[in-house]
């Protein structure tokens, strides 16, 4: 028995207590922002005045004076190059500076809210709830509600930053409307079992054809959104690895940051295919006997090898789990790397001509310190809503049966438990998928970091 059992007809007061507590906790303490504090950002400075006294940038060697400089020869061209455009600066990000940036505030909202609902969902789960209390007595109510407004918070979020002006290119704007409308058509064909040896278990049997193409729409939306966060991670994995062999330190990460970034994706990718078959056939042993194991024939090892079919769904929760938390510990790796990914802009066309033009790369910088907060919300939320959706899946069936008026039109049991454990891979696939396909288009040549 759970120590936590006496605690069952409390519950409803127990999450009112946390779900409070934790949302005052977060905005006094200022956790959002101490999230991203310590990130190094760059800027350019202002014109300087050429006739101040100030110090100016000369190629020299260590320790000459003016007077030990030889008068060189001057060719007949002359190169006006101003020494002070070419300077960067690396400031650290503190509260200040994070308060000005756009959708600063939106970040903040979000990160509370969505917090505050995992904590709730992870309480739920950890208490001995009785299902005979009702679902307002029990406490089930709280996290239902504060999990599905952080889904509907994350996903216009998610939908307002895809389309900002200026913060992506409208290609890409693009891309991810053709890449929405063919998510959808595979979430039909996912949906309406069109091909039935796909996915395994997608758990859409409980909704009718109504039901269905409003998923199949909801799965399209999601990969539109998650287009353009999706190809940032890859370029911010192919900087952070050192991919493009810069050897800048400024640039790329250490041996742990690179070990993370590794297993996130590597983490990622395996996850995404546990719902693939023949691949998730491979581990479910879906005969009882296996006097019919033939070692002469690979082909009979599909279904007769492996693991229970519960297990292997506790198994697939666990990895939705990992991958959700690996991608938040990253987060703010990939989001150095966004911002280095400035830096390398402004040092490959500082030496790419004896007078640069650096108007792009300070464009780019500035761009990239303007959007932060906006990268940052296309950063967190889809692992938040795939975590999310994960911790609604794990609600108990017979906790719904008090929600008569609402189970009469929908079936509940289908909304909670299959819909959002399907969501949950959804994200983390589309993820995976167009992460992948970002990498091999790099690796390819097609696509370059600049």
């Amino acid at each position: 028995m759970s120590p936590l059992y006496h605690l069952t007809y409390n519950s409803l007061i127990l999450q009112a207590t946390v779900a409070l507590c934790l949302s005052l906790s977060l905005s006094l303490f200022k956790i959002p922002v101490v999230f991203l504090q310590g990130l190094h950002t760059y800027i350019h400075p202002d014109d300087v005045n050429p006739t101040s006294s100030g110090a100016r940038a000369a190629i020299r060697r260590p320790g000459a004076s003016d007077a030990d400089l030889k008068p060189r020869k001057r060719s007949k061209e002359k190169f006006e190059f101003d020494e002070n455009k070419a300077q960067i600066f690396r400031l650290r990000l503190t509260d200040g500076h994070l308060q000005t940036r756009l959708y600063f505030n939106q970040f903040r909202g979000a990160f509370n809210s969505t917090v505050t609902a995992l904590s709730c969902l992870w309480l739920h789960n950890s208490l001995s709830i009785s299902e005979d209390s009702g679902i307002i007595s029990n406490g089930t109510v709280i996290p239902i509600l504060l999990g599905l407004a952080g889904v509907l918070r994350l996903f216009v979020l998610l939908a307002r930053v895809s389309s900002e002006r200026s913060a992506s290119l409208r290609s890409e704007k693009q891309l991810s409307v053709g890449l929405g409308i063919l998510g959808f058509v595979l979430g039909l064909v996912i949906a309406l079992e069109i091909a039935p040896n796909l996915v395994f278990n997608p758990g859409f049997q409980s909704l009718d054809g109504f039901g269905k193409c409003l998923v199949s729409a909801f799965m399209g939306c999601i990969a539109g959104f998650l287009f353009i966060p999706a190809a940032r991670s890859a370029r911010s994995f192919w900087l952070g690895t050192d991919q493009i062999r810069c050897n800048l330190s400024i640039i790329y990460c250490g041996w742990f940051a690179r070990t993370l970034l590794y297993a996130n994706y590597l983490f990622a990718t395996f996850t995404s295919l546990l719902w693939i078959r023949p691949f998730a056939d491979i581990f479910v042993n879906q005969n009882a006997r296996r006097e019919s194991l033939l070692i002469g024939n690979p082909d009979e090892l599909i279904g007769n090898v492996g693991m229970p079919k519960s297990d292997f769904d506790k198994f697939r929760n666990w990895c939705l789990l990992i991958s959700g938390v690996l991608q938040i510990v990253t987060l703010r790796l990939n989001l150095q790397m966004y911002l280095n990914e400035a830096v390398l802009s402004w040092y490959q066309r500082l030496h790419s001509s004896k007078v640069p033009d650096l108007g792009f790369s300070r464009a780019k910088v500035f761009l990239h310190n303007h959007f932060l907060c906006l990268v940052v919300l296309q950063f967190f939320g889809p692992p938040v809503l795939a975590l999310i959706f994960l911790g609604l899946s794990q609600i108990d069936d017979n906790l719904l049966k008090g929600l008569q008026p609402v189970c009469s039109f929908l079936p509940c049991s289908a909304l909670l438990k299959e819909i959002a454990l399907f969501m949950s891979w959804w994200i983390i696939f589309v993820w995976a998928v167009f992460t992948s396909a970002s990498l091999v288009l790099y690796r390819r040549g097609i696509l370059y970091v600049s």
